[in-house]
């Protein structure tokens, strides 16, 4: 028969505890669950004052690329699917003109054109995903970095 005792109980159950420590809005106050600083009640001014100068940072302190995230994917989707078009046009029109004089070559490029311009214009747009989501994700850790930085400096 063991003589150990068991722990001692909490005073209060850990949820409450948890409850009673988190501060009203989640993560930490003036960033929201993804890391970003909130605008809070700043004007609009201010913001496009705040871009500028993070724009001509000479010292690279301030990130603009999270900010800029979304337009960097909207200005490539518009690349990849004007690409697609202008492929997919250009291939038809190739395909039935190649029809007069070699139609096993016309219909084998119409075919290819259908099938393998929507692949890689599918997969261009998982690329592009990708890159944005990792420079936007590195850009993350460095400014995460740089604030557990400032905290254990004091």
């Amino acid at each position: 028969m063991s003589t150990d005792t068991p722990p001692p109980l909490p005073r209060q159950p850990a949820a409450e505890a948890a409850r009673a420590t988190e501060p009203a809005a989640p993560g930490i106050a003036g960033v929201d669950d993804t890391g970003v600083p909130s605008v809070g009640d700043s004007d609009t001014a201010d913001i496009g004052r705040g871009f500028f100068r993070a724009l001509f940072d000479l010292s690279f302190r301030t990130f603009i690329t999270r900010r800029l995230a979304a337009v960097f994917y909207v200005v490539g989707l518009m690349a990849i699917g004007i690409a697609f078009v202008v492929y997919l046009v250009t291939g038809i029109v190739e395909g039935i003109g190649a029809l007069w004089f070699n139609p096993g070559a016309g219909i084998s490029l119409i075919v290819a054109t259908v099938i393998l311009v929507p692949l890689f214009s599918f997969l261009a747009v998982i690329a592009l995903r990708f890159v944005i989501e990792a420079v936007v994700a590195l850009i993350a850790i460095a400014e995460n970095t740089e604030r557990t930085a400032a905290h254990t400096r004091r």
